[in-house]
């Protein structure tokens, strides 16, 4: 745990002591200029935040400074520590982000807004205004990944005071943390912070299960100090007989973490706390591999237990060896080998990154570039979001906690969440590898694109010219860039489809009044996207597209003149039907009352958000709706309609063994392909088969029923219309 000593230490103190306190720390690490600066910082939120107090009752200006306080303590640069002490005076005070850029530099009033909050904006809930707060926290990290330090140690002073507010405010608050700002800590590799924020947030959301957890761990940690301290002996006399030179420490499992295990793998707290822990940390790489050598000369290791994270680091940075072992008398072992700099970054993660900061950037730096290839990832999504909370629901899924490492055909390795898929490893290659995958190869084997992948494996996505997503892959994609690409592309289709959808209506509109669309003035085109408050010409036809507007009445307003009020201009609307070929896309959908198929006589009836709904003209639905004319859409079949539809027919047979497979040849036989088929028993002698069948025509169904009566068991096959 981090022990952030001095804002502990000024309860009852001055400020001007606890700020003199920080500026002695400060010192340690930064020139007495920047010291200053931030020491101004202070002095300026001091006076901004004039009055003001916290609901502990304490000044306000106690808060940013520990915030200040526990970015110190991770090494900071000083602009951080700025923009630590005003974080709270664009969101809490009259101060603009122009004054504070004015006042203390442009990059520190960058920091400043990112990390404040959107307060002056109405939104429909609180999850969407928590949502948007992170949507803007995130563009600002894409710019300096500092804001989310920033935002990260104002979070853990929030979560350290939080036994002032009231329980239900608490509990939101805790949730909030432990759903995002925890498992970005963990993303960050910073392990300190994210271990704090979940015993916190535990506490906060289930007191009394904390407490009891934590008596037993007390309880515990006594009967265990013998074993503990036999182990770590152990091992310091063996490493210290090899002539390496290491520190061996017990490690505890924070509450959370028993708690959590206790929940996902149903066991007791026994159960868990069997393990015994321990961390040795080495000068070198090379001597982290003779210490793995000396534990398991020392200790049995456990098959399958061991991993190497320094050969292939965490997506966060974390580098360590890990394996298990076989003590005295049974007693399992687990054992993290490291260097004091892996130790440095597993704690602090990228924080560390300016800890260790030097020109030639060296190991640090891979932690730092990680971190802003995860935010430029952020970035990506958030401009193929819908809305923020879609955006939201993304970085959850982002943030997992475990990986698996896979391999592409050139040897190259990808980290991906557990669960990933090739579909997820074709998008995490390139946004248009996976738009384009159509099958995969996993170890050189042909396999479905849905087959979940394991660590090791060598994944081959085979792509074809003009595929294109399957909305059914977002039912097992796991990884947030595939999950938005492919609702990106969808949505950007369906706005196209729409669009097309619109025009063709609106052109049947206006031949029906006697015009055409080319002959509209583009004068009067502008003037209805006035009248409508419509962004363009082009946002119109997508309302007509998805049945939020109707193509007649448009018609009418476009032409707006004598020619629009002629009665007799409105019958010739029947004889300009749409035509319809099956190919339309996701705005014509085909009612399943009726199951309408090429040859049937059809009607379109306009729904809200889903576009023409093509129903047969003697279905009791379309029936029902023609009372509203304005909703219905004149139809007729192209005459090259190539495609399968779905029809549903019911066929009576006499029970005979088999007599299901015979029926589902004679289907087949017919050039058609069963999409459903489902039985129920009549009498003990009659059997009735209900089938889902692809059909092209009316022709191609009276041929497929006219195969099944010509078998003998048949007693009747009727088409079914609901």
């Amino acid at each position: 745990m981090l022990q952030y000593s001095i804002f502990h230490a000024q309860n009852g103190q001055p400020p001007e002591r606890s700020i003199g306190a920080l500026a002695t720390i400060l010192a340690d690490y930064l020139s007495p200029e920047q010291v200053n600066l931030v020491q101004r910082a202070y002095y300026y939120a001091e006076q901004a935040h004039e009055g003001q107090r916290r609901r502990s009752g304490e000044p306000y200006v106690t808060h940013p400074l520990a915030v200040a306080t526990i970015l110190a303590e991770m090494h900071m640069d000083h602009q951080s520590l700025m923009a630590a002490m005003l974080h709270d005076v664009i969101e809490d005070t009259a101060i603009s982000k122009k004054t504070l850029g004015n006042q203390f530099g442009s990059t520190v009033a960058e920091l400043v807004d990112g990390v404040s909050k959107l307060t002056r904006i109405e939104f429909q809930s609180r999850a969407e205004q928590q949502a948007e707060n992170f949507q803007k926290m995130a563009l600002a990290m894409a710019k300096d990944i500092r804001v989310i330090l920033v935002k990260l140690a104002d979070r853990l002073h929030n979560m350290r005071t939080l036994g002032v507010l009231q329980p239900e405010k608490r509990r939101r608050i805790a949730r909030e943390t432990l759903e995002i700002y925890a498992p970005i800590a963990q993303r960050l590799g910073m392990h300190n912070i994210r271990l704090e924020f979940e015993d916190l947030g535990f506490t906060a959301m289930h007191p009394m299960r904390a407490e009891r957890i934590k008596r037993a761990v007390k309880q515990v940690r006594g009967d265990r100090r013998e074993i503990v301290e036999n182990i770590r002996e152990s091992i310091e006399n063996y490493l210290a007989e090899e002539g390496i030179s290491a520190r061996v420490m017990g490690r505890e499992k924070h509450l959370y973490s028993i708690y959590q295990k206790m929940r996902s793998k149903k066991k007791s707290f026994n159960e868990i706390m069997d393990l015994y822990a321990f961390r040795i940390v080495v000068d070198s790489v090379d001597n982290c591999y003779r210490v793995l050598g000396c534990v398991h000369s020392l200790f049995k290791p456990v098959p399958g237990q061991f991993k190497d994270y320094i050969a292939i680091p965490k997506a966060n940075g974390y580098q360590s060896l890990h394996t298990g072992l076989f003590g005295l008398n049974g007693v399992p072992i687990e054992v993290q080998i490291r260097t004091e700099e892996m130790e440095e970054m597993a704690n602090n993660g990228i924080a560390a990154h300016w800890l260790y900061k030097t020109d030639s950037e060296t190991t640090s730096g891979s932690s730092h570039a990680r971190a802003r290839q995860w935010v430029q990832g952020l970035l990506e999504m958030q401009q193929r979001a819908g809305n923020s909370l879609e955006f939201i629901e993304n970085v959850k899924i982002d943030l997992f906690p475990d990986e698996i490492y896979v391999f592409t055909p050139k040897g190259e390795i990808l980290e991906l969440p557990a669960g990933a898929t090739a579909v997820d490893f074709a998008y995490s290659v390139h946004s248009d590898v996976g738009n384009s995958c159509v099958a995969c190869r996993i170890n050189r084997r042909l396999a479905p694109l849905s087959e979940v992948l394991q660590s090791g494996q060598t994944v081959e996505v085979i792509t074809a010219q003009g595929a294109q997503p399957n909305p059914n892959w977002l039912n097992f994609v796991v990884t947030a860039k595939a999950r938005s690409t492919i609702r990106h592309f969808l949505k950007h289709q369906r706005r196209a489809e729409a669009v097309e959808l619109g025009q063709r209506m609106l052109e049947k509109a206006l031949a029906g009044l006697g015009s055409h669309l080319k002959d509209i003035p583009e004068a009067q085109r502008d003037e209805l996207v006035e009248q409508t408050d419509s962004e363009k010409f082009e946002n119109i036809l997508e309302e007509i597209g998805l049945g939020n507007r109707v193509a007649y009445l448009t018609a009418r307003q476009l032409l707006s003149g004598a020619k629009a009020a002629e009665p007799e201009q409105e019958a010739p609307l029947v004889q300009h039907s749409m035509v319809i070929n099956g190919t339309e896309g996701f705005l014509v959908n085909f009612a399943k009352c009726c199951y309408p198929i090429p040859g049937d006589p059809i009607i379109g009836l306009l729904s809200s958000e889903k576009g023409v709904v093509v129903h047969t003209d003697t279905c009791h639905n379309s029936i029902e709706l023609r009372s509203k004319p304005e909703k219905v859409v004149p139809l007729s079949w192209a005459d090259d309609t190539e495609n399968d539809f779905t029809v549903e027919i019911k066929v009576e047979l006499s029970k005979q063994r088999g007599i299901i497979a015979v029926l589902a040849t004679r289907v087949n036989g017919a050039d058609a392909s069963i999409e459903k088929i489902s039985v129920e028993d009549d009498t003990s002698k009659i059997t009735t088969v209900h089938l889902l069948i692809g059909v092209k025509s009316r022709v191609h169904l009276a041929n497929i029923m006219r195969r099944i009566r010509h078998i003998p068991a048949t007693l009747r096959v009727t088409r079914v219309r609901h």
